[in-house]
């Protein structure tokens, strides 16, 4: 399994990725020997011919890509290994080679892929995959420790639908919005990026409350059930407009919705919105056909809501405003509007979703 996963586990956006622009040596210890394990995987199978192109892919110095390979040729994989700092107690029981091809499993698979158990790395499926990789028996609670040690911290997963198109998410990246975005720069117009969000009454408050262990805390909802709906559009310099209704999104909610940020706007507006069903209908087109000096719609790739930045506000909207607490449909649009006029009087915090690490290629 070792030689199975240091020669095939090669991917073209690794943990730093070719677009990252982070400082390599802020990353813990198991994920830059990711990287450094990568890099040289890749000069070997050939997938990159020179240390500019792997420097390039995998977004560290050529330098780095160069000093790296000649360590690997004179030391093997155990000369890429990130020193552990000294602690009390037994030394560890999994050497550097092993460790690497442990990390690099976790980092390029999934449990289910290696046909160990679900989709999500726990301590009992880490407990396996060493005993499987190194013939080595650790304890949950050791593996734990471990891990710890080593940078790593159980995290909630990123979602990601099987259905996205990766070939379609590179050419949007690397062509598509480069050429919205020069464009509108041409004729001085806005790019704005729109989307829609519900709010229920029966949702309970996100997040976690402090209590008593086997005490569950409780939250009262509301025993009503009501919804309203928000569109929404922000600019990557601190602009934001929205309009809030309680009906169904339709082409006549979405229309009125563009005329008016097109009038608000005061000039030409580029807007980038997702592939719902609305977005493509007739009606709407037909509209935009003769509105053409106004407004221009550019859909993105379809099942990659990561890519769009008025996700992030309508996660801000989830977070401040509780439908729970509201007694109606007009209650919970008043409170939606004024948590929105407020963002609108926070340009910086507009701003601030713009720098999300997936959205970062958004920036003007």
């Amino acid at each position: 399994i070792e030689s199975k996963l240091f020669g095939c586990l090669v991917r073209w956006v690794g943990v730093t990725g070719s677009r990252g622009s982070g400082d390599g040596r802020r990353l813990s210890p198991a994920a830059q020997e990711v990287v450094r394990l990568r890099v040289v995987a890749a000069l070997e199978s050939g997938r990159v011919g020179s240390y500019r192109q792997a420097a390039e892919v995998f977004g560290v110095s050529e330098r780095s890509a160069g000093t790296w390979w000649r360590k690997y040729q004179a030391g093997g994989r155990s000369a890429l290994a990130v020193p552990v700092k000294a602690r009390t107690g037994p030394g560890e029981r999994l050497g550097p080679e092993d460790r690497g091809v442990v990390f690099q499993a976790m980092a390029d698979y999934t449990p289910e892929d290696l046909l160990l158990g679900g989709p999500l790395w726990t301590r009992p499926l880490v407990v396996e995959l060493i005993r499987m990789v190194t013939g080595v028996a650790m304890t949950e609670q050791g593996v734990g420790k471990w891990l710890r040690r080593h940078g790593f911290s159980p995290q909630r997963p990123e979602r990601r639908s099987y259905r996205q198109d990766q070939a379609k998410v590179d050419a949007w990246l690397e062509g598509e919005y480069p050429a919205i975005a020069a464009r509108a720069k041409s004729e001085k117009a806005v790019v704005a990026w729109a989307d829609q969000c519900g709010l229920r009454s029966d949702t309970a408050p996100p997040g976690r409350s402090w209590a008593p262990k086997g005490q569950t805390p409780l939250a009262r909802v509301n025993g009503r059930r009501f919804r309203v709906n928000v569109m929404s559009a922000i600019a990557s310099r601190g602009a934001l407009w929205f309009t809030v209704f309680a009906g169904t999104f339709d082409a006549s909610v979405f229309i009125g919705f563009l005329d008016r940020l097109a009038r608000q706007a005061g000039r030409k507006v580029h807007v980038i919105v997702d592939r719902h069903p609305v977005h493509r209908s007739k009606k709407v087109t037909a509209w935009l056909t003769d509105n053409t000096d106004r407004i221009e719609l550019h859909l993105m790739p379809g099942y990659s809501p990561e890519l769009n930045p008025d996700e992030i506000l309508n996660a801000d909207i989830k977070r401040h405003v509780h439908p729970a607490r509201t007694r109606s449909a007009d209650d919970l649009a008043h409170e939606t509007r004024r948590f929105l006029h407020r963002r609108q009087r926070q340009p910086h915090i507009i701003r601030g979703y713009f720098h999300a690490r997936h959205v970062r290629y958004t920036i003007e």
